[in-house]
């Protein structure tokens, strides 16, 4: 089964750029379908954005379309999350998630249907 392990989180301004990395080992990485979600103090887990297996679909949350952009490279065993315009509400642990389901339209956001997850990586944005 697959590990993933993010980096690239920290302290950035408001309207400045992150980007997080999630390197997968342990499985083969081009048959799971990618996710980032976060999670900031006393809330709930947040979908962010989410990836198919060749990078071709990518799916967001309203409140960060436009500003983030995820990626993938299946030579790498890599996905990434690309963070502009960055506010404090982004402020979080943004955690990595792989799945073997299909990312359907209706499900592609339901952390349930994420069967591995990483440990997570602080990003904070003050403003």
């Amino acid at each position: 089964q697959v590990q993933l392990v993010e980096s690239g989180g920290g302290l950035v301004q408001a309207g400045g750029s992150l980007r997080l990395s999630c390197a997968a080992s342990g499985g083969t990485f081009s048959s799971y379908r990618m996710g980032w979600f976060r999670q900031a103090p006393g809330k709930e887990r947040e979908f962010v954005a989410a990836i198919t297996t060749s990078g071709a679909t990518t799916y967001y949350a309203h409140s960060v379309k436009g500003r983030f952009t995820i990626s993938r490279d299946n030579a790498k065993n890599t996905v990434y999350l690309q963070m502009n315009s960055l506010k404090p509400e982004d402020t979080a642990v943004y955690v990595c998630a792989a799945r073997l389901t299909p990312l359907y339209s209706s499900t592609y956001d339901t952390a349930s249907d994420f069967g591995f997850w990483g440990q997570g990586t602080q990003v904070t944005v003050s403003s």
